[in-house]
Order: structure tokens, then C-alpha cells, then sequence
């Protein structure tokens, strides 16, 4: 699953690196061609007609980098198309449940901060005695007397002053202090009761990872445990997660449903895939300059009805080829597929299913192909498989006549 998950992640990086490519191209084109429109706008009666030619050059150059994207998409497209069977053939479809066991992760507590106490306050310092400074000697020659008492009065009376205040201040100093003690500890105190909280909340979440975990993996236990007795529901889940871990294109959707038959051995697959109307029937794009259009040629008919019936043809070998690879106790020695699509009946004007291939076979007899080598028409007809002569027209086949184990 994880060389799947590889192989897919490295196929989409690719895609993802060409495409940006093919982007930045157009992109570039693109702003050639504006800048030539601005010089051409901007430029004298001499050169215009001369930018005016530029312009236009760099407008071509932009369309074409477009077709060539769409083009570039296009081939991409089809690659994945035609390699639907041979995409799976250098990847291991067994499911090592194992792998599938959960391994609890929790992530860090994320109010730490919570953690750090409240700093103390800064102590409230006594406030400094107040200090009598000496009254500044009087000048001049004539009433010395009188001023050095004034000013001693004065100082006496800033003196008297301080000290009232000191006394005021030092009064209040047990009150503020308390109330800086106070809100300390009502900051402290939240502190605490949100750490509680945050703490509490985080146990849980833990716990809840650590329950889920628990329970998926007792499930995983059980499906194991059943499988290595062959339960039906275990074969049948196994076989699930096998054909849901099958890597196609992300635009070709393919469900899978199975039920297994304990008394024979045998799997009774039912694969639908993308529709006719869902696969891409363009052979090519190119620039038409007289109508300034990037125009689309269509594939010829008979190319559009051999790809699509190729779609069948290695879908249908790649599902049994997962099936049987991926089991590697051989508890399933039969597998019996049918491979459609769910279309809209045009007569009841409702959903209904399709079917193009089916085939049943044994494991002896499927493992002894080379799947690397095969011409995937002959062989199912090797097989004695039922196939649609159209399945592009919608012709749907009878396989009830196909041999069951």
C-alpha cells in the first residue's frame, strides 16, 4: 500500500511538474504579448506598425503554448488510459494488515503558557523619610534679620508639609499593598482554573484518541483473526480494502463490490467503471489563426470504440490479478466477474447497470498467464470470457452462461 501510495504520489508529481511547466509556458507567452500590446500602444507612428507585428507574434506564440498544453494533457491522458493494466503489474496488492494498525499520536498540550505561574508583584517599597533642608542665607545689606526668619519659616513649613504626606502615604502603604496581593492572587488563582480546564479538556481529547484507536484496532484484530479462518466477512472486507487501494487515474473512478462463498471458495466480483461519455474522444488541438481559435479534432470512431473496449479488457484482467496477488493464503480459489458501468436506460429514463464483461476462473489457471506479455482480448477469449462486441454502444452481454466454480 505505501509503494502504491509511492508510485501514485511520484505518477501525480510528475503530472503536477509537467502541467506547471505547460503553465508557466502559456503564462509567459501570455505576458509577451501583453507587453508587446502596451509597447505598440505607446510607441510613435514609425514604430507601431513594427510592434503592432510583435504583438500580434506574441499573441500566436501564447495560443500555440496553449495548444500545446491541452495537447500535453491530452497524451497524458491517454498514457493513463492504456497503461490501466500494466500500471499494476510492478506493484504488490497484498495488504499487510498489520500496516493498518493505529499508533496513537498525540499532539502537544497547547496552553503551556498556562503552565508559567503569575510573577509576583514588585513589592511596594516604604516611601523615603522626608528631609528639612538648611534656610539659604539671605543677601544684601539691610533686613537679614527678617529674611533668614522667613525662610526658616518657609522651610520649616515645606517640612511640615512632606512630612504630612509621608505620614499620609505611609498610611495607605497596608492597603495598597493588599490590593496588589489581591489582584496577584485573583490573576494567580485564574491561572490555575484555566490550566485546570485546558488540562482537563486535553485528558479527555487523549483519551478519546487512545479510545477510537483502541477500537479500530480490536476490529483490525478481529478482521485478522477471521481471516485466518476464512470468514466470509473477513474475505470479503480484505478484499475491499485490496480493490480500494488499487491506484487509478483520479478521473477514472472504478467501484468494486464482492461477496464471498465459503462452500466453494469462490469471489463474486462486480466492477463498474466510467462510462463511454466519460472518456475523452479528442485526437488533437491546434491554433486556427484566420478565426483566432484553438479548435479540437475529434479520435475517428473506431479509435473511440477500441480504447474504450480496451478499458474493459484490462480492467476486468487487472481486478482478478489484484485479487488473487493479494491473497496470499489462497483462501479464494475462484473468481467469478462481472465489469459494467451504470448508465441512464433511455427508455425508463433511470440509472441502471451495464454489463460488458464475464468471466469466471480458477486461481491455477489465472496465475499460470504472464499478464506482462498478454494481448488482453485473446486472453479473455483464452479465459472463456463473455465480452461485449461494443461497449462503447452500450451493448450489454448475458453471463449467465459463464462456468462457476
Amino acid at each position: 500500500m505505501q509503494h502504491q501510495t509511492r508510485l501514485a504520489e511520484q505518477r501525480q508529481r510528475n503530472a503536477v511538474r509537467q502541467h506547471n511547466a505547460n503553465v508557466r509556458q502559456v503564462e509567459q507567452a501570455q505576458r509577451a504579448a501583453e507587453r508587446a500590446q502596451l509597447a505598440a500602444a505607446r510607441a510613435s507612428e514609425a514604430d507601431r506598425k513594427r510592434l503592432e507585428k510583435e504583438a500580434a507574434a506574441a499573441h500566436v506564440a501564447a495560443m500555440q503554448a496553449e495548444v500545446d498544453q491541452r495537447n500535453a494533457d491530452l497524451r497524458d491522458q491517454y498514457a493513463e488510459i492504456d497503461g490501466l493494466l500494466s500500471a499494476t503489474l510492478d506493484v504488490d496488492d497484498y495488504v499487510d494488515l498489520e500496516e493498518l494498525r493505529v499508533r496513537v499520536e498525540h499532539p502537544p498540550f497547547p496552553r503551556v503558557d498556562l503552565r508559567v505561574p503569575t510573577s509576583a508583584p514588585t513589592p511596594i517599597p516604604d516611601p523615603p523619610l522626608p528631609v528639612k533642608y538648611a534656610a539659604q542665607e539671605p543677601v544684601g545689606m539691610f533686613g537679614k534679620k527678617r529674611k533668614l526668619a522667613e525662610a526658616q519659616a518657609a522651610v520649616e513649613a515645606r517640612y511640615a508639609a512632606d512630612y504630612y504626606a509621608w505620614q499620609a502615604a505611609v498610611a495607605g502603604l497596608p492597603q495598597q499593598r493588599a490590593a496588589q496581593q489581591a489582584a496577584y492572587e485573583s490573576a494567580e488563582q485564574k491561572r490555575r482554573g484555566r490550566l485546570a480546564f485546558e488540562e482537563s479538556k486535553y485528558t479527555q481529547e487523549c483519551e478519546a484518541r487512545e479510545t477510537a484507536a483502541a477500537q479500530r484496532n480490536a476490529e483490525l484484530d478481529q478482521l485478522i483473526t477471521g481471516l485466518g479462518y476464512g470468514t466470509v466477512e473477513a474475505v470479503q472486507e480484505y478484499v475491499g480494502i485490496v480493490m480500494a487501494n488499487s491506484v487509478y487515474p483520479e478521473w477514472f473512478t472504478v467501484d468494486t463490490n464482492a461477496t464471498f462463498e465459503p462452500s466453494t471458495a469462490e469471489l463474486s466480483l462486480r466492477v463498474t467503471i466510467p462510462g463511454p461519455d466519460q472518456i475523452p474522444t479528442t485526437k488533437g488541438y491546434r491554433y486556427v489563426k484566420a478565426s483566432d481559435e484553438i479548435s479540437a479534432s475529434p479520435l475517428a470512431a473506431k479509435e473511440v470504440k477500441d480504447r474504450y473496449a480496451a478499458i474493459v479488457h484490462n480492467v476486468g484482467l487487472r481486478s482478478v490479478h489484484e485479487v488473487f496477488e493479494a491473497d496470499r493464503r489462497a483462501l479464494i480459489h475462484n473468481v467469478s466477474l462481472e465489469l459494467g458501468t451504470e448508465t441512464i436506460n433511455p427508455a425508463t429514463g433511470r440509472e441502471t447497470y451495464v454489463q460488458f464483461l464475464a468471466l469466471a476462473v480458477s486461481r491455477d489457471e489465472f496465475l499460470k498467464l504472464d499478464l506482462a506479455a498478454v494481448v488482453p482480448p485473446a486472453t479473455l477469449e483464452h479465459l472463456r470470457a463473455v465480452v461485449s462486441k461494443n461497449p462503447h454502444g452500450l451493448i450489454a452481454v448475458d453471463g449467465s452462461g459463464v462456468r462457476r466454480a
